[in-house]
């Protein structure tokens, strides 16, 4: 059976999930590491005047780099509840959970770099 909208439903829906951001942003040093970046780099792009489309990749990656980050959480937090012994593929898994995050983290420092590093040079230049 369809159920109808329902803004209390919504609402508790939101609720859960800033439980959940705010539970790994407590819990994981790379969370804090990545929303402070996230900060950093969305002031550097007002201060930088960076282009619509600029935005669009830096919140985009941005993005997926934060959600990867709540998803190898999750895998983390799931691995752990199966199984507290050593096994292979646990360790698998939590590892190549952490590599997703790693390689969008890379993918975003070298989005970041494309945006950032030409406008640095030109305020250099202008310096000179």
């Amino acid at each position: 059976m369809k159920r109808k909208f329902s803004i209390k439903r919504v609402d508790k829906s939101f609720k859960y999930a800033f439980a959940g951001y705010k539970s790994a942003f407590q819990s994981e040093q790379n969370m804090k590491i990545h929303s402070i970046i996230a900060i950093l780099v969305t002031i550097c792009g007002f201060v930088f005047k960076i282009s619509a489309i600029e935005w669009i990749f830096l919140v985009f990656a941005i993005g997926l780099v934060i959600g990867a980050e709540l998803l190898n959480t999750s895998i983390e937090h799931l691995v752990d509840l199966a199984t507290q012994e050593y096994k292979r593929k646990a360790m698998l898994a939590k590892d190549t959970a952490a590599a997703y995050v790693m390689v969008l983290s890379f993918t975003s420092v070298i989005i970041g770099g494309i945006i950032f590093i030409p406008k640095i040079i030109e305020i250099i230049r202008g310096m000179l």
